[in-house]
């Protein structure tokens, strides 16, 4: 069995999605997959209650009792790798990620952004595309690399950019659209992606 890694900071909006599918597109038997845990730097996610009523493990891991980001990172691959992960998901997860983690897990760590990337990279994606007369808007899924919101592509949604649109009701009609394209994207990733025999 391919063992799914999920960490969120909040709702796990994105999270659900994926646990959802899971379920109702029966990873386990057409992937060999799961969600095996959902991780939290947030002891008050909201998030790790859904995945708890869904019979995955939960942790959490405060990032405030470490010394250092590298020291959280470190204490974080030590935690995710209890599970022998083949793939581990961002979701929502609000820290930026050493090298050395996007490192150990190259090729098996995924991502959602808020925005067509290459466009609008880091924070305040909505109202920057509102700010700079965009016509349309959207969500990327890609894989993590070194750099901020960068590296390969697997899937994209298109929103269109209303005339009266604030960041706030385009992010909630974004936000429809990354549940629906996160977990079509992390099948289509371990539908193409063989057995891991040496991950570490």
């Amino acid at each position: 069995m391919r063992n799914i890694v999920i960490l969120i900071s909040g709702s796990g909006s994105n999270m659900a999605a994926i646990v959802r599918a899971a379920e109702q597109g029966r990873w386990d038997q057409r992937l060999n997959a799961r969600v095996a845990a959902v991780l939290s730097n947030r002891a008050d996610a909201q998030g790790l209650a859904f995945a708890r009523d869904h019979g995955i493990a939960t942790q959490v891991l405060d990032h405030k009792t470490f010394a250092s980001r590298e020291a959280f990172d470190a204490a974080l691959m030590t935690e995710i790798d209890r599970y022998t992960p083949d793939l581990v998901v961002l979701a929502g997860f609000m820290r930026i990620l050493t090298p050395g983690f996007v490192a150990h897990y190259a090729g098996r760590l995924l991502n959602i952004h808020p925005s067509l990337l290459p466009a609008f990279a880091g924070l305040n994606t909505h109202q920057r595309a509102i700010d700079a007369g965009c016509r349309f808007a959207g969500a990327t899924v890609h894989q993590v690399t070194a750099e901020l919101d960068h590296g390969a592509i697997l899937a994209q949604a298109v929103v269109p950019v209303l005339p009266h649109d604030t960041a706030k009701s385009l992010a909630a009609r974004v936000l429809t659209q990354e549940h629906l394209i996160y977990p079509q994207a992390v099948a289509e990733y371990l539908a193409q992606s063989p057995m891991r025999s040496n991950r570490g």
